[in-house]
């Protein structure tokens, strides 16, 4: 059913981080509904928008670094592709800062 893509470890992390903060956000939503707040975003959002948009940008992050690898390791001379892990690090970031000043 899923051998269309490609199950490594890293992706399916990835994977299961977004399934388990969903169902967290969901939980959280009911015990503690969310109020609209401004704060780096130009609008007004509430914690599910921010989910919302910092998935998306974690998505982008990850999109981005899987098609600059090849030319990472031609830019700075490394022997292999960077880890895949470094992305996966970076998009959690992103989604924290997304989340916490968002």
């Amino acid at each position: 059913m899923f051998s269309w893509m490609a199950w490594t470890t890293p992706v399916a992390v990835f994977f299961t981080c977004i399934a388990l903060l969903l169902a967290g956000m969901t939980v959280w939503e009911i015990k503690s509904p969310a109020v609209l707040r401004k704060g780096l975003l130009p609008i007004a959002t509430t914690r599910g928008d921010r989910l919302f948009i910092g998935l998306l940008a974690a998505a982008y992050v990850n999109l981005a670094f899987v098609g600059l690898t090849g030319k990472f390791a031609q830019w700075f001379s490394l022997q292999q592709e960077p880890s895949i892990w470094i992305s996966f690090v970076a998009s959690m970031a992103v989604l924290v800062l997304v989340m916490r000043r968002g």
